[in-house]
């Protein structure tokens, strides 16, 4: 795929309502994300090209919170789950040297914060809906989560 044909791509999923477009042909795959969540082009040739051809371009390296699924959660978890609102990037604390909003054990009543999830450059705090214990914390500071993936069990 050439260069051009790519910036169209990513000039149109910036300029839609889509937020994830994937395109595969016989030369590659191309996937591009719209966001600051992962990075904006992921580009993967399946083939080798013939000798004399030049090789396409890596429009973005690929990193590892792309590649890697979210983390689900347990089976066998009881209790009340808090579930993400939407999806973005899951943080335990409002700044990098703060304490986490809520730890294993911590009592929490409906409406105080437990997280921030940023979305879009905008960090939205994530509030409990339902008072009670932390029993388990699912999601991973730093990591993307997904619309409806569970982050914390409170019973």
């Amino acid at each position: 795929m050439d260069l051009r044909k790519l910036k169209t791509l990513i000039d149109l999923v910036s300029e839609s309502n889509i937020s994830e477009l994937e395109i595969t042909e016989t030369e590659g795959k191309v996937r591009i994300v719209k966001g600051g969540i992962a990075a904006p082009v992921q580009y993967v040739q399946t083939m080798a090209a013939p000798a004399g051809q030049p090789q396409p371009l890596a429009a973005a390296p690929a990193t590892a919170a792309a590649t890697s699924a979210a983390p689900a959660a347990p089976a066998a978890a009881s209790g009340h789950a808090i579930k993400s609102p939407m999806v973005g990037t899951f943080y335990r604390s409002s700044s990098p040297g703060a304490p986490a909003f809520v730890e294993v054990g911590s009592q929490v009543k409906e409406g105080d914060t437990v997280c921030i999830i940023e979305a879009m450059k905008i960090l939205n705090e994530i509030e409990a809906d339902k008072s009670g214990t932390v029993t388990q914390i699912l999601g991973e500071n730093g990591q993307a989560v997904e619309y409806g993936q569970p982050l914390f069990i409170i019973e």
